[in-house]
């Protein structure tokens, strides 16, 4: 496996809701930031090592194989993210690209060791699930913050954006995982949303608000 390849079947399992849906040609080359021919020729060369399923004109989705070289390779993403926020003190806004780097590590023993090093975390620093050796993983409930209705109070369990800008955004109004967040307020014009955390209050648009999963309580 190139690293090349592994990040497509990545891109392949994000996209493809876990692997299970078929995505086209074009999202991917999106997500890969690259041209649909040159998709393709991947595509089928995974293909070959049965580790999609490539049908023309109907999409890509992973195979069984697909998805346990997928859900490997998320999974090390996420127990380095863990490991460099918990042990190293990097800000969950700067992870991810050395997380990507550490996720082609091969060393199974490395990453089971790391697992346990980390007493075997179930969810990364923005509040994504990691899949277990068995690429099993723990889901919580959770809701969007832009679908709760006004006086309801919900604790920041994930967010859907993990770029480094909306982390730094968050982490400048002091949003974080474990967070609460109480809705006062919103507005029917635009449906941006009044929430106060702690004692002080904010205005959040709804783009802002689409990208907070809470646990209502």
């Amino acid at each position: 496996m190139t690293l090349s390849e592994e990040n497509y079947l990545k891109a392949i399992y994000h996209l493809g809701k876990h692997g299970i849906t078929a995505v086209s040609t074009n999202a991917i080359a999106e997500q890969m930031e690259t041209k649909a021919s040159s998709v393709t020729d991947m595509v089928k060369k995974l293909a070959e090592k049965d580790l999609v399923n490539y049908v023309k004109y109907q999409g890509v989705s992973l195979t069984k194989d697909g998805k346990i070289v997928a859900t490997s390779i998320i999974r090390k993403h996420r127990l380095w993210e863990v490991f460099l926020v918990q042990k190293l003190n990097f800000t969950w806004d700067e992870v991810h690209d050395v997380a990507e780097q550490l996720e082609h590590i091969k060393s199974d023993k490395l990453v089971n060791q790391l697992d346990a090093f980390l007493e075997f975390p179930t969810h990364d620093p923005h509040g994504d699930p990691i899949p277990d050796k068995n690429g099993n993983m723990v889901t919580r409930e959770k809701t969007i913050l832009s679908k709760v209705n006004i006086n309801s109070v919900g604790v920041c369990v994930g967010v859907n954006d993990s770029s480094s800008d909306f982390l730094k955004y968050l982490s400048k109004h002091n949003i974080a995982l474990g967070t609460s967040i109480e809705v006062v307020g919103k507005e029917k014009f635009d449906d941006s949303m009044t929430i106060k955390i702690e004692d002080k209050t904010l205005q959040i648009s709804k783009l802002i608000s689409n990208n907070i999963y809470i646990k209502l309580v």
